[in-house]
């Protein structure tokens, strides 16, 4: 039978009925250890009751209203993370493509208002991500996204991940508007940059009246044990973020958020948003907002990250055949792999383990941020089964490479 679905996704034969904390209960009967959470989504796992309360109340009351009028929840959550971080103002959107779209037009609408329309130029990452709306996909520039669309945007560079010299000579460039990255990287591979990359560019873009964006649609609401991963150094803040997925702890909701002056050009009629911001979205982020942004779920955060880096580091140290390296940061971890990536995913998945995929050939864990230690204990147990499981399978057919040599 003909799907009536676009064949945009290579989806694993697999469906699920429920799902409870870190764990989804397949249409098969089983249940698996979610270590994908809705690639990094799920941050409170499956059916929390808080979100659950949050928006069964709010279906009750009122769903959705035009952006023409007041939205007194909108002002309640920008409250809220405005005094989190470096922000003054906060628009909000229903993904983190529209995110990154909203923070790409504010970066180049801030010197076109103030006199300087030339600067167009945003400076990105090879391997970055920002989503698969049509300036995003430009941001990264990923070939794979980008050709079959037509002509490129102009204004769209992106550099080699850790080159800092290059990266400095953009920026000094008189067209430059902004440099876009993602402190750890998601679908490039788990990469982090440095304490004191974050600073360099910080300070670079700084003296070249250049905006710093930063994508932490996946790693930030708590992921790396920080509420932003920025966080975790001092003077590294940027002037415009964008945020997503575990906003909302799995329903749809995203947020660009800057500085008054970085947002100085975002006037009245330049940008806006039907759903952006309703009153449903805006209940279940809130509540999402009330559970991850407290010190004891950082705390737990980082324990659960410090067992499972630790974990996988010594599973690595055994299978150095198999595993090239971990890296990542907090709960955002990436496993560099010999062996094909999306075969281990498969494999994993026959030991009840999800995992999600990523570039250079990593498999990314991002469990919920509730996960308990005994669980990420058993993940641990289940990747290295299946570690185990795809060394016997390269031995079995070496061995029969080898009989057939013979033969």
């Amino acid at each position: 039978m003909t799907s009536p679905l676009m064949s945009v996704y290579n989806r694993a034969p697999l469906a699920f009925t429920h799902g409870e904390g870190v764990w989804l209960h397949g249409d098969d009967g089983e249940a698996y250890l979610d270590c994908v959470g809705g690639i990094a989504t799920d941050a409170l796992g499956h059916a929390h009751p808080t979100l659950v309360a949050a928006l069964t109340a709010q279906a009750g009351k009122l769903w959705h209203v035009s952006n023409i009028f007041r939205i007194p929840e909108q002002e309640a959550l920008a409250e809220r993370l405005t005094a989190s971080c470096f922000a003054d103002v906060a628009f909000f959107a229903n993904s983190g493509s529209e995110a990154v779209e909203c923070a790409l037009k504010t970066a180049r609408k801030y010197h076109a208002a103030n006199g300087a329309p030339e600067r167009i130029d945003i400076i990105g990452f090879d391997g970055s991500f920002h989503g698969r709306t049509y300036a995003a996909i430009n941001a990264a520039g990923n070939p794979s996204y980008v050709e079959g669309f037509g002509p490129r945007l102009p204004g769209y560079i992106q550099v080699r991940f850790g080159d800092m010299e290059t990266l400095a000579k953009h920026i000094a460039s008189p067209t430059t508007a902004a440099v876009i990255l993602e402190p750890v990287q998601g679908e490039g591979g788990a990469r982090a940059f440095s304490g004191e990359q974050l600073r360099a560019i910080r300070a670079t873009c700084t003296a070249h009246g250049v905006l710093l964006i930063h994508d932490e649609v996946q790693s930030g609401m708590g992921r790396t044990g920080r509420l932003f991963a920025h966080q975790w150094f001092e003077e590294a803040a940027p002037d415009i973020m964008a945020i997503a997925k575990a906003l909302g702890g799995g329903f749809p909701v995203g947020a660009c958020l800057a500085t008054a002056h970085a947002a100085s050009g975002m006037v009245v009629g330049v940008h806006g948003s039907t759903f952006g911001g309703n009153p449903l979205a805006m209940a279940v982020a809130i509540a999402a907002f009330d559970e991850i942004a407290t010190a004891p779920m950082m705390a737990h955060v980082r324990v659960i990250a410090d067992i499972l880096s630790t974990g996988l580091n010594a599973i690595a140290a055994r299978y150095p055949d198999l595993v090239v390296d971990v890296r990542g940061k907090g709960l955002l971890v990436g496993v560099k792999l010999v062996s094909n990536n999306r075969a281990f995913m498969a494999l994993a998945r026959a030991h009840r383990l999800l995992v999600a995929g990523g570039g250079d050939n990593c498999v990314r864990l991002l469990p919920a941020l509730i996960m308990s230690e005994d669980e990420a204990r058993e993940a641990l147990v289940r990747f290295e089964a299946t570690l185990a499981t795809a060394r016997a399978e390269a031995q079995l057919t070496q061995t029969s490479v080898l009989a057939d040599a013979v033969q």
